[in-house]
């Protein structure tokens, strides 16, 4: 007999299904970009009174939310096989539900971007529709789904160049590195994601390729990263920018390490996690960055 799904399980699972703490590491981060990047550092109490920033912040999330629900809409059967414990859909969440709320959450949020400007409402409508490309066809296609992620991820903080002229070139690179170690990442589960993928008939490129090549082609990815990043530097002049990336070296060693060793589900799901460590650190060198 099949239990009865109570308030409590509903919220739960919804809010597994919308992947809360990246939408909250989504806005901590473009405030954080708002309030470092953008400045003035010094008026910082008043950003929080900016209702231009709050606005797109809540888009954003909201964008983010429906992307999270059509790209588990659309993988049940896959993610039975993957990670059976998460799937939420057919579960907690009647299907009709789920697509009705993606629908919703689109609207609104492209709504609000419109409020903010033009330009703005370009990029969320633009997002909203790759989200959906991504989840319906591209997943399943080898390396446009990954490129397509990391896009998108990257646009969580370009959406900020389109309405900030100030530091347009830092907010960038900031952007830059986030596309990078999605990028990365993307593939990575891919890798973790392999025996699932493969039996629903997906082309990604550990099963075009085989895990071997597509190793070859992480680590020739970790090196143009590591350059592009410094180049960037670099070409900012910004000595704080370098010392910040030195640091993370360590962790990108750590991963290409691991990386030729890994072997098992297991160990590719701890470089998936690493990756977002690295994104994580990443996004919090925000503050020591002098402009």
């Amino acid at each position: 007999m099949r239990r009865r799904i109570t308030i409590k399980d509903f919220l739960g699972g919804f809010l597994r299904l919308i992947r809360w703490p990246n939408l909250v590491i989504i806005a901590v981060t473009q405030y954080m970009a708002r309030i470092f990047l953008i400045g003035p550092l010094n008026e910082w109490k008043q950003v929080f009174l900016e209702p231009a920033i709050f606005l797109i912040v809540l888009s954003t999330v909201l964008i983010a939310a429906a992307g999270y629900i059509i790209n588990d809409y659309f993988d049940v059967k896959i993610d039975l096989i993957n990670k059976p414990e998460k799937v939420i859909i057919g579960r907690y969440l009647k299907r009709r539900v789920a697509i009705g709320t993606h629908q919703l959450f689109n609207a609104l949020g492209c709504i609000i971007a419109l409020w903010v400007s033009k330009w703005v409402f370009l990029v969320s409508v633009l997002s909203a529709t790759l989200l959906w490309v991504y989840a319906s066809y591209f997943k399943k296609r080898p390396f446009i789904g990954n490129l397509i992620v990391s896009l998108l991820t990257a646009s969580s903080l370009l959406i900020l160049v389109v309405y900030y002229p100030q530091n347009r070139a830092l907010v960038c690179l900031y952007s830059l590195f986030a596309f990078g170690i999605t990028l990365i990442r993307e593939i990575i589960k891919d890798i973790e994601d392999v025996k699932g993928d493969a039996s629903h008939g997906c082309q990604t490129l550990p099963i075009i390729w085989g895990i071997r090549r597509t190793k070859l082609l992480i680590y020739g990815l970790v090196i143009l990263f590591i350059l592009s990043l410094f180049g960037a530097a670099h070409w900012l002049q910004n000595v704080q920018l370098g010392w910040m990336f030195l640091v993370l070296m360590g962790f990108i060693g750590t991963l290409v390490y691991r990386l030729v060793y890994a072997d098992t589900k297991k160990e590719f799901g701890f470089l998936s996690n690493l990756c977002k460590l690295i994104m994580i650190l990443g996004m919090v060198s925000m503050v020591w960055i002098v402009y």
